[in-house]
């Protein structure tokens, strides 16, 4: 397998009192990141969705910094170049930056075949959510890369529970066309 994508939906954090502790998952919209085997690191080539506003640089993109630490906890030495689809809208408050973290450190371990746990998926996707919004808080992370809703324990190391659902619950999101 030479390229893998991965969809990594929106969420809804800071349920009721639960401010960066509780999320979940949306069914759409989200992100999709692309991974395809490079020789050595972590680049981009190219994102859709964005009109020019995120940074191509891996170094500065939410997830080019987690598929970078998914690659240093596994001290893989080949590289991997991304695509990134934004089916979120920039600055919208759905978890846009966390999602193309999630996408991209289940799409590239899957291209690797690593395997690696949630905790270590939601970990290197932390790194990632650092840098878009400047600390590193799984709210929107858990429920992106675990489904459910979500409690977040601790984020260092990640401590996520899976909270059932109450059978028929249903969330309805008005998104106006506003950026936050």
């Amino acid at each position: 397998m030479d390229r893998v994508t991965a969809f990594a939906p929106a969420t809804v954090s800071n349920v009721a009192c639960g401010f960066d502790v509780l999320g979940f998952p949306l069914a759409s919209p989200g992100d999709e990141v692309t991974a395809r085997l490079a020789p050595s690191g972590v680049s981009i080539d190219d994102i859709i969705g964005d009109h020019g506003r995120l940074p191509r640089e891996a170094a500065r993109n939410t997830a080019g910094v987690a598929a970078q630490a998914l690659l240093d906890a596994f001290d893989e030495r080949r590289g991997v170049t991304l695509t990134i689809r934004k089916g979120l809208p920039l600055a919208s408050g759905l978890g846009g930056s966390a999602a193309s973290a999630a996408a991209a450190v289940v799409a590239v371990d899957a291209l690797f075949g690593l395997r690696a746990p949630q905790e270590t998926l939601v970990a290197c996707a932390l790194e990632g959510e650092r840098l878009g919004a400047g600390s590193a808080h799984a709210d929107n992370i858990a429920p992106a890369v675990c489904g459910g809703f979500v409690l977040v324990r601790r984020t260092h190391p990640p401590d996520i529970v899976r909270l059932p659902v109450p059978a028929g619950l249903t969330a309805v999101v008005v998104h106006p066309d506003l950026e936050v």
